[in-house]
């Protein structure tokens, strides 16, 4: 298990194979670096993610519909990097780390400005897992 400390000294044991496919996901989805460090501050919404918004913003690299930006975050969320945000009103269209998330993300925000690339391998295990529908 991998021991993940949050800003408020907690500590979270997380399952090497969790940890590995959420490190997976996060570099072979179209989002940026800065997408997921924004989230680590402040929920953010689909639709600043989706269209041209998100290419703007430097969330994306290329334009995503609004159904495949939300397949993508969906997946986020099962894979335990994401949450949905709520409001007083039930489950809104904004997005927010989770612990592991954070963690993973501060890492690679200390270390540089980009995601570091996923290795052929990494594509194959990804999609794999997405066509299973493999979270855990």
């Amino acid at each position: 298990m991998t021991s993940i400390s949050s800003e408020k000294a907690q500590s979270f044991h997380y399952p090497e194979r969790t940890v590995k496919r959420a490190k997976q996901a996060l570099r072979c989805l179209p989002f940026q670096l800065t997408l997921y460090k924004e989230m680590r501050l402040t929920s953010v919404s689909l639709l600043a993610i989706a269209t041209q918004k998100g290419i703007e913003q430097g969330y994306t690299k290329s334009p995503l519909s609004e159904l495949a930006a939300e397949r993508d975050l969906l997946w986020l969320i099962q894979v335990g990097v994401l949450r949905r945000e709520v409001d007083g009103q039930g489950i809104t269209d904004s997005f927010r780390l989770t612990p592991l998330g954070r963690q993973l993300v501060e890492k690679w925000a200390s270390r540089g400005e980009s995601l570091p690339p996923p290795s052929l391998w990494d594509r194959i295990a990804h999609a794999w897992n997405r066509w299973l529908r493999l979270p855990i």
